[in-house]
């Protein structure tokens, strides 16, 4: 079981390669500097010669182990991306690449490939796969491409995992075989015929058992604080199990203080587990809106987003985007958010909850009142969390038309 379900996120990661390209690093001898501490490389048996094992230890956020030999070149411009071969330890923790674009640390490109099969097996990346995961100065979306953001400026090529990860326990990995793949063939993100949300909703009213993800950052969270006395998956879950007597399974990947692109790299982590839920909640943007990401950015930002859901899960899934929800101290700003996002859904026809418009009608009188505390007036009090998990139901009874 453990190497099907790797085998499938490799395939979804880039699931078609042709004749193999040139090789970047064979993994023979040593090639990569040791973290001061929580990490270790160190050359083993490989698939074929040697190979190198990356080894962190528990508690190992922001721990880097960085090759010395792997850096972009003209060449890389003129392949579709690159693969490696990976022995993992059969944990389900994953493991995290990272590469700095052009010397410029506001530019990393990070991806997030399985770990949980312990025999040898092929990873293939595409460029546009690695995920740029802060918002550019400029204000665009500029994932890899030869005419734009060229892959040959990549460098500081990385094994680890930055902040955003939060699972940071043990695990290990052995690397072999690095090369550029000089072609890809990424499956199409179909979109559904019919109506968005219309297979989960049929699923709900024929009482079947139901599978939701909900991802997001703090707003959706499980662990934050304000969520613990109320939290709208919760809400939903109990509201859904009461209307359509159907079991309701929520799988909540939310990290607080994360945002929209942070969430993409690290899907496989949940794949793994639940490789075709019914329906993906798609929640960001105050953090997005801090960190510089407006409009049009977040636009491309969902638009690709929704495609990566929907290759992951083969199309197996519903996808509905939940508009930015505005905070009582940013109450108008985060609008461009909203429309971005509601834009991006419709354009791949998923289902799509205007928080922005919902928030804005229910606060008219006290919108205080909607959030944590007089002092926290962003994450959100239990009235809050029920008017998402309100907006959220009608959604989905309307099969997100």
């Amino acid at each position: 079981m453990l190497r099907t379900t790797l085998a499938v996120l490799s395939l979804s990661l880039c699931p078609l390669f042709a004749a193999e390209g040139p090789v970047l690093d064979s993994m023979d001898e040593a090639s990569f500097i040791n973290p001061k501490e929580k990490g270790k490389v160190e050359v083993v048996e490989g698939k074929a010669g040697k190979a190198q094992q990356f080894s962190f230890d528990d508690a190992c956020m922001n721990v880097f182990i960085y090759s010395q030999k792997i850096k972009g070149t003209p060449e890389w411009d003129k392949a579709a991306g690159f693969s490696f071969w990976v022995k993992g330890d059969g944990s389900d923790k994953c493991g995290g690449i990272e590469f700095i674009w052009n010397e410029d640390y506001a530019q990393r490109y990070d991806c997030c490939f399985p770990i949980n099969g312990t025999d040898w097996q092929k990873i293939t990346i595409a460029w546009r796969d690695l995920i740029n995961v802060l918002p550019e100065k400029s204000g665009t979306y500029s994932p890899l491409d030869p005419a734009a953001n060229a892959p040959s400026k990549l460098g500081r090529l990385s094994f680890g995992k930055w902040w955003y990860w939060r699972d940071y326990g043990k695990h290990s990995y052995t690397i072999d075989d690095f090369r550029l793949e000089p072609t890809i063939e990424t499956p199409k993100a179909e979109k559904p015929a019919g109506a968005p949300l219309e297979r989960v909703l049929a699923k709900l009213k024929a009482g079947k058992p139901v599978t939701i993800v909900t991802m997001g950052d703090s707003l959706t969270d499980f662990n934050h604080w304000a969520n613990k006395k109320a939290n709208w998956p919760t809400i939903l879950q109990n509201e859904l199990k009461g209307k359509f007597k159907s079991e309701v399974t929520i799988v909540n990947p939310a990290i607080g203080g994360t945002q929209l692109r942070q969430g993409m790299v690290i899907i496989p982590r949940w794949i793994q587990k639940t490789p075709e839920p019914d329906l993906v909640t798609i929640a960001y943007g105050y953090n997005d809106f801090d960190g510089g990401m407006r409009g049009p950015n977040f636009q491309a930002t969902y638009l690709e987003c929704i495609d990566r859901v929907r290759r992951f899960t083969k199309g197996k899934s519903d996808v509905l985007v939940i508009g930015t929800a505005p905070a009582a101290t940013r109450w108008t700003e985060m609008g461009e958010l909203s429309e971005a996002a509601k834009k991006a859904a419709t354009e791949k026809n998923a289902g799509f909850v205007d928080l922005h418009a919902v928030f804005h009608a229910a606060g008219k009188e006290n919108k205080s009142r909607l959030y944590a505390s007089a002092e926290d007036q962003t994450h959100l009090g239990p009235p809050g969390h029920e008017l998402v998990a309100k907006a959220v139901l009608e959604a989905i009874e309307k099969g997100g038309k």
